[in-house]
């Protein structure tokens, strides 16, 4: 099998006439050009190249095997080129996959500026609660909440949330707060993901654990619609920090059970290799990690 290096040596040297002048566009030694011309000559078995003292010229065999040679070398190094650009300038399709909480307003708006600030990057937005396998996909970056299953994938951890039980006092007006999570069950509770309106809350409290069955009036897939429902008192919601706290500092809500919180949720930003990184994918992660989510805080 011939060497490809030696074919782009000898299109050099045939372009400019010149071992020297070859060899210094080349950054090699002029014995290094003469060597692997020589040896694309022995593979091949022809005299490309008639060397005098003088001149350097082709032959009828080299000036065809150059004319054969040049132009498919030049669009493989203009191919290479481009794969090159490609790494080092943000740029080209992006495949990113969110779970269904994720794919609301806040995160279109920060999706919207992202596209503004990299108008040469696309994006193919995957909206699905399914955990997609990312290479079979050909998903560039996956974001993911709480324990990962796959050890083969690379994580970033962009974020932790927790969860406080909370409610308005119109909901507590006339009701008996509760006063230990086994208490919820006998409230009406706003849920994420509940099925046929039933939803199973994990709370601690250091290293206290309990998980209990709260039931209500409303299920929902996404916490815009839960903490909707909360905030007019429609019952007790289970509701991330983001969404609660300044309600809270205004007494719009009522942080229950203060002691008890949701374990802390991770985020994380997933992708198949480290390797290689293209630039369009490490500055989504950089934005990423920058980004105000109200369904995280993000990590210092």
């Amino acid at each position: 099998m011939v060497d490809l290096n030696d074919i782009s040596v000898f299109v050099k040297v045939a372009q400019f006439e010149s071992f020297s002048r070859a060899a210094h566009a080349l950054g090699m030694p002029v014995s290094t050009v003469s060597r692997k011309v020589s040896a694309l000559e022995d593979q091949l078995g022809v005299t490309l190249l008639q060397r005098t003292t003088r001149k350097l010229t082709l032959t009828v065999q080299g000036r065809a095997y150059y004319n054969q040679c040049s132009e498919p070398l030049s669009h493989l190094f203009d191919a290479e080129r481009v794969l090159t650009q490609t790494q080092k300038e943000p740029e080209g399709l992006l495949k990113i996959s969110v779970p269904v909480i994720l794919g609301q307003e806040p995160f279109y708006e920060f999706l919207s500026a992202f596209l503004k600030t990299y108008p040469r990057i696309e994006v193919d937005l995957f909206v699905t609660n399914l955990f997609l396998d990312l290479i079979a996909e050909n998903v560039d970056v996956g974001i993911r909440f709480g324990e990962l299953r796959d050890s083969t994938i690379v994580t970033q951890t962009v974020g932790k949330s927790v969860r406080y039980v909370v409610a308005t006092p119109e909901y507590l007006k006339g009701r008996s707060s509760p006063v230990k999570p086994e208490d919820l069950k006998d409230h009406q509770c706003i849920l994420l993901n509940g099925r046929n309106n039933e939803a199973e809350w994990h709370l601690v409290n250091g290293r206290k654990s309990v998980k209990l069955h709260v039931s209500g009036p409303l299920s929902s897939r996404d916490f815009q619609s839960i903490s909707a429902f909360t905030y007019r008192g429609h019952g007790i919601g289970l509701l991330p920090s983001t969404y609660c706290d300044e309600q809270i500092r205004r007494g719009e809500l009522v942080r229950l059970l203060p002691d008890w919180s949701s374990p802390e949720i991770f985020v994380h930003a997933v992708y198949p290799t480290r390797r290689y990184l293209p630039a369009k994918l490490q500055v989504f992660l950089n934005e990423l990690k920058g980004w105000k989510s109200p369904l995280w805080i993000p990590l210092r």
